[in-house]
């Protein structure tokens, strides 16, 4: 009987403790460039607010919304071409299964995988970062 209360109890304390997020970090367009020979970081703003949304992480649904939104900025940019690119590239590298410095969630410990952001989890972002299209304003 002890032992059923004690699990009891460590599971309970567990899920009152939420995870911490690192401080907010972006490298750009990853593996990709941030633009054009001609003009070095054309799309730049455009990966570095992906990278805001990939640092929170959460559902699926939220990271094709955001991998959307990536591709229309570059489009808008003039880059429709690259935009498609750099969709299929996210869409194919950016998961949060590969423990990989890029992926969908990054911001928490590995593995995170696709869950919805806890209230406590969304005060620790909101906390931490503002949003960088929110900086540029």
């Amino acid at each position: 009987m002890r032992i059923i209360i004690y699990l009891l109890f460590s599971l309970a304390s567990v899920s009152v403790h939420a995870e911490t997020i690192a401080p907010f970090t972006t490298d750009g367009c990853s593996v990709f460039p941030d633009g054009t020979f001609e003009q070095k970081e054309l799309w730049l703003s455009c990966c570095t607010a992906h990278d805001y949304a990939y640092w929170q992480g959460g559902t699926y649904e939220g990271r094709l919304i955001a991998d959307e939104q990536l591709q229309q900025c570059v489009a808008k940019v003039g880059e429709p071409q690259i935009a498609k690119l750099m969709l299929m590239g996210v869409r194919a590298g950016g998961s949060p299964y590969f423990p990989t410095s890029f992926r969908w969630g990054y911001g928490w410990s590995y593995p995170r995988f696709y869950q919805a952001l806890t209230i406590e989890e969304k005060r620790q972002i909101s906390t931490l970062a503002t949003s960088p299209v929110e900086r540029n304003q």
